[in-house]
Formats: structure tokens, sequence, C-alpha cells
């Protein structure tokens, strides 16, 4: 038992010190296991955009089958300041400051920014008020705009395009409107559709202020660290450094978006614990992040940067 304890020890060392040479040259390989990041809705609670109906007989927009009443749909509270969900399935999506999501018309238009869901439609799927409507770090400010329907109120609009809640979303992270009558998506961070998308262990996403950067499975910011060293290979943040800026976790190679699979590799911190790493430099998120397009830990301490998709730091310092 002892003997094959010993073997096993040595095979985990050798392996170690494989990956560590590895990282001296440009073909480096990844030792790193799947891993699988399940995303969870926002929160619980009722909704306070309507009741979610019995899903019988409804009309091509998603609400109850019936005539147009003539009369205009109360007015849906202000979304505040808007958020980045990451959404398993669909990936970062638009949700309002309750966790609520947002969705886009395909038989509205953007330029010029025009809604054609009313009456019936306006009840299944609630107009966002413009007032009040903030942007978050993932989205560009000028991205938000307004339109103004036809019963005069003005519609928050997102990349052009008039958004909506959906009558059936219940709970924060909901988002049963999302194919509903071919016609309606989540909305985007630039006013696109969302569609269905394979998990990516790590990604590209578009921050409104640093460019492309890297993100991992939940699309939070990867970061490395000056103090770091990829070659030799040196870990500068230990101890109480790891309360606030977490190792990131390996990624499968078969599950990356938009960077090169040579780039990503695994390593081994001198307590065990193993970091994804790329282009040999290990990274990590910073727990002053909250949600996909967050940034707060660009520039710390002139140490921290945000990762591009070639695997090199940004210097970037965020206007805001």
């Amino acid at each position: 038992m002892i003997t094959r304890r010993r073997a096993g020890l040595a095979a985990t060392a050798l392996a170690t010190l494989a990956l560590t040479a590895a990282c001296g040259t440009s073909g480096n390989q990844s030792a790193g296991t799947p891993t699988t990041d399940t995303v969870q809705p926002a929160g619980q609670g009722t909704s306070d955009y309507g009741s979610s109906g019995s899903g019988q007989g409804d009309d091509p927009y998603g609400g109850q089958a019936g005539g147009d009443s003539g009369k205009a749909p109360q007015a849906g509270p202000s979304a505040g300041t808007l958020a980045l969900h990451q959404d398993a399935k669909l990936g970062p999506i638009v949700a309002d400051a309750k966790g609520m999501t947002l969705y886009r018309f395909d038989k509205d238009t953007a330029k010029p920014p025009k809604s054609n869901c009313s009456g019936s439609c306006a009840t299944a799927w609630p107009p966002v008020p413009a007032d009040g409507a903030t942007a978050p770090a993932g989205i560009a400010k000028s991205a938000l705009g307004s339109v103004t329907r036809a019963d005069g109120t003005k519609q928050l609009t997102i990349g052009g395009w008039p958004a909506y809640r959906y009558a059936k979303d219940t709970q924060p992270g909901d988002t049963k409107g999302q194919g509903v009558g071919g016609t309606w998506n989540a909305l985007t961070a630039e006013g696109k559709k969302a569609v269905a998308q394979e998990p990516a262990d790590v990604s590209v996403q578009n921050q409104p202020e640093l460019g492309d950067i890297l993100v991992d499975g939940k699309g939070l910011t990867l970061y490395r660290f000056n103090k770091d060293s990829a070659w030799p290979m040196k870990f500068g943040c230990n101890d109480a450094c790891l309360d606030t800026w977490k190792p990131a976790k390996p990624a499968d190679r078969s599950k990356l978006k938009g960077i090169p699979s040579k780039l990503i590799s695994t390593v081994t911190r001198p307590d065990g614990l193993r970091q994804l790493a790329v282009d040999c430099w290990p990274v990590y998120t910073f727990t002053g992040d909250k949600q996909p397009g967050d940034i707060n830990g660009q520039g710390k301490m002139g140490l921290w940067f945000a990762v591009s998709k070639d695997g090199k730091k940004i210097t970037s310092t965020p206007t805001g």
C-alpha cells in the first residue's frame, strides 16, 4: 500500500514538472481536468410584472388569448441599474436591477427605434420604462436610449431595440420568454439577440472600456498579477492575498471560446491547488467583481490587470 502511494506521488510530481517545463515553450499543453460551472438564478421571490399564466390558449405574443382592450398597459417599474446575468445556456444577458430578464421583439425596429408591441402584446410583454435606467460596467452607456411609444410613454432601448419584460418570468434569472413565437429573445449587452451556446470554461467578452477580455465560466474577468512569474514559475499571491484574489479553476481545453487552446494550461500552486494559466501566467478572479463585465480589479495597486484574447495583460485604465 505504501509502495503504491509513493509511486502515485512520484507520478504526480513528474507530471507537474513536465507541465512547468512546457510553460517555458510556445507549445505548452494543459493538464487541466474538465470543470463545469453551474449558474443558478440570481435569487427567488415573486414577480412585480404580472401573473405567470396557465400557458394554455396563448396568443402569438406569449400572453393569454383575447382581444385588445384598447387600454394602455400599466407602466412597469423602473429597470434601475441594469445587470448582466450569466445564463447557463445563453451566456451574458441583460436583466433589470431585480434580476428579471429583458427581451427584444423581432417585429420592432432599431434604426429608427420603434415599438410594434401594444395592447394585449404589451400586457404579456410589459415595456420597460426608460426613466431611471442606468448601465453597469458591462454595458456601454451609449447603448442605452429611449423611444416614445404611441401612448406617449418613453420606453428603454438597448442598442436601439425597445426592451421588455415577460409576464411569465416570475423569478430573477427566468428566461421563459426566450424564443416565444420565434420572435422574442433575451437581450445582450449590445442589444443583439441572445442565442443558445455551448458553455465555455474560458471565453472572450467585449468590455466597453477595455475591449476584448478573457472571462471564466461564470463570465467574470480574469486577471494576472505582476508579482507572479510565468518562467520560472513563481506565485506572488499567497496567504491573505488569496482572500481577495481567487485562483481561477482549471479549464477543459475542449470548452474554450475565442482563445487558442495552446494558450491555456494548468499550474499547481505550492499548496497543491491547481490553477488556470493563460500563456503560462496564473490567472485569478477578483472578489470585488459581482457580474459579467465588472472590472473593479483592473489596475489595482498597479499590479493587477485583465487579460486580452492573445494572453497579454491589458494596462488600460477604466475611466469610471
